[in-house]
């Protein structure tokens, strides 16, 4: 079992510290916070990722597509071209 990136072993070493530390019966509050929590970070991290997405889309939707004119010349593209009549000659 790999929970976060720490096996069974880890899990159930930190559950034990837990229970000296806080004792039986601050574990089920501190869970229930815990848990609380985390939904309300997740759920802060849904809408942001859903306004950030809504946002790209409109301001994709007002700008019209550019359009890259074609490469010209040896130097955008990374071909050389010839110069000379015996670079012409050499190809």
């Amino acid at each position: 079992m790999d929970f976060f990136g720490i096996g069974f072993g880890e899990v159930v070493l930190v559950l034990i510290v837990a229970l000296i530390i806080w004792g039986p019966r601050r574990i089920p509050e501190i869970a229930r916070t815990l848990g609380k929590t985390v939904r309300v970070l997740r759920q802060a991290a849904n809408d942001f990722t859903s306004q950030v997405t809504r946002e790209l889309d409109i301001e994709g939707k007002d700008k019209p597509e550019r359009k890259t004119p074609p490469a010209q010349g040896g130097e955008t593209t990374g071909i050389s071209q010839p110069t000379t009549q015996e670079d012409k000659t050499e190809k």
